[in-house]
Formats: structure tokens, sequence, C-alpha cells
């Protein structure tokens, strides 16, 4: 599903069809959240920083993307 056509999607009164539009958000706001993380981290964040940021713990953030 592209991006563009996920507001269409949200809007419609088909189950399947919103649900599908759930799954790319997830998807895309997971994509977004990496590259946010990465970028906090490139830039000498603490995990710390990134956790309080996103609203959860230093150690469930590190523990996602610290690998």
């Amino acid at each position: 599903m592209e991006t563009g056509d996920l507001s269409e999607h949200l809007r419609s009164h088909d189950p399947a069809v919103g649900l599908r539009a759930v799954g790319a958000l997830h998807r895309l706001a997971a994509q977004v959240e990496a590259a946010a993380v990465a970028r906090a981290r490139e830039q000498g964040w603490s995990w710390e920083q990134i956790g309080d940021a996103l609203g959860v713990s230093r150690q469930s953030v590190h523990a996602k993307y610290g690998k």
C-alpha cells in the first residue's frame, strides 16, 4: 500500500481495507522511529535521552536498537 493512498484507505468503511491501512501505518512508524533513533545516536544522544523522547525506558529502546 502506497503512503499516499493511506488516508483514503483509513476512511474506508471496509474493515479489511482499514486493517491493512493500520498495518501500513505501523510499518511506516517503525521505519520513522528507527531512522530517528539512528540519527539521535549519530548525534551523541544517550539511550536515556532517546527513551525519554519516545516515552519508554532506556532499557527498552536499547534492547530494540542497541545491536
